[in-house]
């Protein structure tokens, strides 16, 4: 068991987390799972944000059927939910890795017992690398490929790895980039190859081609596809680029994907990577396994339109098979107005950067009463939502909504505690993150 796990275990949870019921005596996290506590109830503080189980794992099942079907892999961005349980999860079901955005992100994936990680950003210089190097100076059997599209970061790695001789392999992987961070040119990419071969140890090398395509992405679509395939093409070409200085025996990484447009990844990779039996290529995509009521709604609906999954030789439906995993539960607090309810749930509780949130269902005195047809929250303030009703809405002080919410990354992030729901929606585990 990792420390963090043990850890995990032995903490205590109380009335200061969103949804533990005040005056209730403090439970570690499993014991949260055992109360039979619903989010509609009466008993659990709210708002809360919650995690459909079986939405998740049939997430995961098809993601992961997907992935076998196309010879792809994937190494989930652990950013969405920081959840160290929720990536061993993913790990068991057959991820390569995991993900992470930052460093700190990378130190609590190793301390919670994950050593192949994916570092997909570049983390800045100096001062960055030294503090990387001393991370991983702990973990001498992590491996982590790193982003890099400068020669003053491969430089400033390549001295913080040569000041030590406690350090595990790094593998450095040339980024390219659109709309982001990434070179934009096969001859930059080209001065970064020489600038990392030339540096070369057993215990710092080149690991292969990063990209993110979702960066590209534009309000034109036709301009989105053109600058994606462009991204892409680059990626792909440089491939033999890189064989051609090293040979053909060392394995390598192509990485790109996140959860909108990994259908075009594979597309347009899959083939450069099958030519090199050394190569893997791995997606990255975090929030697919737990979709939503909003912008990845609208994105796979989107590769629908492309095309859909294509699993052992069958078209599957995306925006079918996927379903929305998340939600947050309000109280309505007040009924001002004939059409307006105001629910206390605010900019602090729920993502609003992609879609505002999404009214699903009416809960009543511990029942759920019908599906809120007519209802749309049209502001947020701190701490409310603005709902406005239909004009024969019945809603009243004091029930229960259940809200669906739009990208996963910006509401996961405000919640310290994720609690997870069986089909008829009683709490069965809770989930702490991390974010910071």
């Amino acid at each position: 068991m990792s420390d963090l796990h043990a850890v995990n275990e032995n903490i205590l949870i109380d009335e200061r987390v969103r949804g533990f019921p005040p005056g209730h005596s403090p439970l570690s996290p499993a014991a949260i799972g055992q109360q039979g506590w619903k989010p509609y109830d009466g008993r659990m503080a709210l708002p809360l944000l919650s995690l459909d189980r079986q939405a998740f794992a049939g997430n995961v099942e098809l993601m992961m059927a997907y992935l076998k079907s196309n010879g792809a892999e994937i190494a989930p961005h652990a950013k969405t939910p920081m959840s160290t349980a929720l990536a061993d999860m993913l790990l068991s079901a057959g991820a390569w890795g995991t993900t992470v955005a930052d460093i700190r992100q990378a130190a609590v994936l190793l301390r919670a017992g994950q050593r192949r990680l994916i570092l997909a950003n570049e983390i800045g210089g100096a001062a960055a690398a030294r503090r990387l190097a001393a991370l991983l100076g702990h973990y001498p059997d992590a491996e982590l490929h790193a982003f890099v599209d400068s020669t003053r970061l491969v430089e400033a790695l390549a001295s913080a790895w040569l000041e030590r001789t406690d350090l595990p392999p790094l593998g450095l992987m040339v980024e390219f980039g659109a709309g982001r961070a990434g070179l934009r040119s096969a001859d930059a990419a080209a001065a970064i190859l020489d600038t990392i071969l030339a540096a070369e140890t057993p215990a710092f090398r080149l690991s292969g081609i990063a990209a993110y395509e979702g960066a590209a992405a534009t309000a034109d679509p036709e301009e989105t596809m053109h600058r994606i395939d462009a991204l892409m093409a680059m990626t792909a070409d440089f491939l033999p680029k890189i064989r051609a200085r090293i040979g053909s025996e060392r394995p390598l990484l192509v990485t790109s994907g996140g959860s909108v447009f990994f259908d075009i990844v594979v597309a347009r990779l899959a083939a450069a990577v099958a030519a090199d039996p050394a190569c893997r290529l791995v997606l990255r995509s975090g929030a697919i396994f737990f979709h939503d009521h909003g912008i990845y709604e609208r994105g796979l609906a989107a590769l629908d339109a492309r095309g859909g999954l294509r699993i052992g030789g069958e078209i599957v439906s995306a925006a079918a098979g996927f379903r929305p995993a998340l939600r947050v539960w309000a109280e309505i607090l007040s009924r001002p107005e004939p059409k307006l309810a105001i629910a206390g749930m605010g900019m602090r509780d729920v993502a609003m950067d992609q879609d505002l949130p999404r009214p699903l269902a009416l809960y009543r005195n511990g029942v759920r009463l019908a599906d809120l047809e007519g209802a749309r929250v049209f502001r947020l303030n701190d701490q409310h939502a603005f709902l406005t009703l239909a004009d024969d809405s019945d809603v009243a002080v004091g029930d229960v909504i259940e809200f669906g919410i739009s990208h996963p990354c910006t509401c996961l992030d405000r919640h310290a505690i994720l609690y997870g729901l069986d089909p008829d929606h009683s709490v069965t585990a809770a989930y702490l993150t991390s974010f910071g």
